[in-house]
């Protein structure tokens, strides 16, 4: 809409297509099918800093964060900076920018209490405490299960809670194999194995690997018997667990009463938990709140990840040369405009928050053959120019009810509408998009009442 919609464009009558087609179309199969709007061109603001301490680099981050906010709260966006993953960028911190929405494509978990945030990928579990160092009393046995491969279905098949279970999964990696367990009601953060790896490629095993390693099938795999060399690591969340069930490593088998130590010798744990909402948050005493989000900016310290190898060096008073310590800081522009619309929409259209509208005023004149109307529209046309306000003259030889239903459609902030009916009682129709109610007004107090409304859009 804001390539059609040009500032330049004194009305529709410029307009190279149709709005309603545009936007019904956006409406009635785009936006149902991809959920977020996304243009053809992926716009940019892109910035590097460059220091000659880890502390300058802080500063200058601090003050990208801050400008960051700024300029999210002035294009008046519900967001929130969270905690990220560096991912292939690297560098010892990130944070990204979201906006708070049901389509966007990252989860996000939230403290309500403490302010804490993060992307599921980079969210830390509270530590736990240490384990009593106790064993169950349950004897291990091996219990068939026939058909029984995944946890809903072993726990259902023995009468217990799926957090019973104890689920093995087998990755792939440059580095070779591994096999991670986790509780059975929850799932492995990969981002974290991944960092905790350090490894660059990692996948679930294949079928044919997890049955050359195990002896089974996927879903029979089980930590008891595994061989020597396959590396085993434990999350944090079965640690303390007793009389656990795991995957016989066997066809149609579990094992029952399975315990640490006494079964199996599992040395190795870490933090490698996918958090979700209603987790405890790992800074306070509250409970994490699970929404999604639109990325609309990332920020980083990258350190010296590249300067070193690019010999991006400085020189300090001594004449040594030293690798300077790097920023990188992003701000999508074209995804700001599609999630702002995201956030500001109904069923008729977008709502547009004034510093992103195309235009701040809808000008509409509903009978353009009518002399007086034409007359009062172009005199308020100008009148609106000289205090500075961008106005969309909607001067077309439509019907009212297509103009209004465009005017929805495109969702400029404030609408004045010109009709000859409400021009004969000596008055003409301001309204705020975002609550559609109409005041009338003398033409005289047309341009205060818009200024009026424009401060509340």
């Amino acid at each position: 809409v804001t390539d059609i919609v040009r500032r330049d464009v004194k009305s529709y009558r410029q307009l190279p297509i149709s709005l309603y087609q545009i936007q019904t179309k956006f409406r009635d199969e785009i936006r149902p099918r991809f959920g977020l709007m996304r243009g053809r061109e992926f716009i940019m603001k892109d910035a590097y800093s460059f220091h000659a301490s880890a502390e300058s680099l802080d500063e200058t981050y601090q003050d990208m964060r801050r400008a960051y906010c700024k300029i999210f709260e002035a294009c008046q966006l519900d967001y929130t900076m969270v905690e990220a993953d560096s991912g292939a960028i690297g560098g010892s911190a990130s944070h990204e920018f979201m906006v708070v929405a049901e389509t966007g494509e990252s989860a996000v978990v939230r403290c309500p209490k403490c302010g804490y945030a993060a992307n599921v990928e980079k969210a830390e579990t509270r530590q736990l405490e240490a384990a009593a160092a106790t064993v169950g009393t349950a004897e291990k046995t091996r219990v068939p299960t026939p058909g029984k491969s995944s946890v809903e279905d072993v726990a259902a098949f023995l009468g217990i809670p799926t957090r019973q279970v104890v689920k093995t999964l087998l990755y792939d990696s440059e580095k070779g194999m591994v096999a991670v367990v986790v509780r059975g009601d929850r799932e492995i953060n990969e981002v974290k194995l991944g960092n905790y790896l350090d490894v660059q490629h990692l996948a679930l095993a294949s079928e044919e690997k997890v049955r050359e390693s195990t002896g089974a099938a996927v879903g029979y795999a089980g930590p008891v018997g595994l061989p020597k060399g396959l590396r085993l690591i434990g999350d944090e969340t079965v640690r303390g667990m007793t009389d656990f069930v795991v995957g016989a490593n066997q066809g149609d088998a579990h094992l029952t009463g399975v315990n640490w130590g006494r079964d199996v010798d599992l040395t190795e744990w870490a933090d490698l938990l996918l958090i979700t909402g209603g987790d405890p948050c790992p800074r306070c005493d509250g409970t994490l709140e699970l929404f999604r989000g639109i990325e609309v900016g990332h920020i980083f310290k990258l350190g010296t990840k590249y300067s070193e190898p690019m010999a991006c060096n400085y020189t300090d008073e001594a004449g040594a040369d030293h690798p300077m310590e790097m920023g990188c800081y992003g701000l999508g522009v074209g995804r700001t405009v599609a999630a702002a619309i995201e956030q500001n929409h109904d069923k008729d259209g977008i709502i547009w928050p004034r510093p992103l509208a195309p235009f701040e005023v809808l000008l509409a004149g509903l009978n353009p053959d009518d002399a007086e109307v034409s007359r009062v529209a172009d005199q308020l046309y100008d009148d609106l120019k000289e205090k500075g306000i961008d106005v969309l003259y909607d001067d077309r030889d439509e019907r009212p009810g297509v103009k209004f239903k465009d005017a929805d459609l495109i969702g400029i902030p404030v609408r004045l509408v010109i009709g000859a009916k409400s021009l004969k009682d000596g008055k003409v129709e301001v309204s705020l998009r975002r609550d559609r109610e109409k005041q009338l007004v003398a033409p005289g107090e047309a341009v205060a009442k818009v200024v009026e409304l424009l401060g509340k859009a």
